[in-house]
């Protein structure tokens, strides 16, 4: 991929190669992400974060990651606050805010509209999520997440296995990993949900025919067992018609230090693309395991940033260059993170 001016609308268009790419420079990223030094690499440059429904980790860690680079943001953060609501097309959106932006990111609730944008935006266009469809930055920090879990265990992304779990058929953290694990070799994929809720069959037929094991099971007890990675998922109650729809299957699937214990690898490491649903009737991540070596959610938001920051220094041009515009940091403390 040629990613300098590139919008980043899908896995799909990723090369391995590519995410080797956006890894290396995502590492080089650290003492600035942890704000042991500072970088201007993007001054002057601004950011326009379009978010026409709601996130908070996206959206926070988007701005956080221009900002770091040393570029400015601008938000809308409602689409009732937009004139999209007086009946304004996403061409003219488009063709308007990109006029006052370098970069957009967008997260819109209808599939295809990110890239219905982007094909009328000046400047490049990043998906934040365009319905039940793709999140194509959260599978690349969920990948370099698992990426640096399993090195710590000295394993490999070639060979792991993998349980999903929970509303399979809306999640589009899944789908876009699923989708961009297509690009490694030999993995086990435990798909663990409602029957109602599987994952969609073109992208289980997709790993099938890439050489990949699929297990598809209600089970949950059996299905945790000898994986890599378990990665969780809440009930996507805004894709439901009804909230009553919704909380025929909230709960159903539900992982806790007693169940972690009895039927996962002591390595297993524990994901969630959150927010989880920490409500009594849901809670399909338990807070007793919040204390837990293995529960990565907390370093998954962390390393959002990271892999965030390398796409902006690489759709704008300056992954080269951000040693260059580098300082000290004279406020930082030693052990902040």
């Amino acid at each position: 991929m040629d990613f300098h001016g590139a919008h980043i609308l899908s896995v799909k268009q990723f090369e391995r190669a590519d995410v080797d790419v956006v890894f290396r420079v995502a590492d080089g990223m650290e003492p600035y992400a942890q704000r042991k030094r500072i970088t201007k690499a993007l001054d002057g440059a601004i950011l326009g974060n379009m978010f026409f429904e709601p996130s908070t980790r996206t959206r926070v860690s988007f701005g956080c990651a221009f900002n770091l680079l040393g570029g400015h943001v601008r938000e809308t953060t409602d689409i009732k606050t937009s004139s999209l609501t007086k009946g304004e097309s996403l061409y003219d959106t488009a063709r308007v805010t990109s006029g006052y932006s370098d970069v957009v990111v967008m997260r819109h609730p209808k599939v295809g509209s990110v890239a219905e944008f982007a094909a009328a935006s000046r400047v490049p266009v990043i998906n934040g999520g365009d319905g039940s469809n793709e999140h194509p930055s959260q599978a690349l920090l969920d990948l370099y997440t698992i990426k640096k879990e399993l090195k710590s265990n000295d394993r490999e992304i070639d060979g792991m296995h993998i349980a999903m779990v929970g509303d399979l058929v809306h999640g589009r953290t899944v789908h876009s990993l699923s989708q961009l694990l297509l690009l490694y070799n030999n993995i086990t994929f435990t798909l663990i949900s409602p029957a109602e809720l599987r994952m969609p069959a073109e992208i289980v037929a997709e790993l099938k025919a890439a050489g990949h094991r699929v297990v598809e099971t209600e089970d949950m007890e059996a299905g945790l067992q000898d994986n890599d990675t378990v990665y969780l998922t809440r009930i996507q109650e805004e894709r439901f018609t009804t909230k009553l729809e919704a909380d025929i299957y909230r709960g159903r699937f539900r992982l806790n230090q007693a169940i972690y214990t009895r039927y996962c690898q002591p390595n297993t490491i524990i994901m969630h693309p959150l927010p989880r649903d920490s409500r009594k009737e849901a809670s399909e991540l338990d807070n007793d395991l919040n204390q837990h070596p293995n529960l990565a959610i907390f370093r998954q938001t962390d390393n959002g940033v990271l892999v965030r920051m390398a796409l902006f220094a690489l759709i704008l041009g300056v992954a080269d260059k951000i040693e260059q515009s580098a300082g000290e940091v004279g406020w930082y403390t030693e052990g902040r993170f």
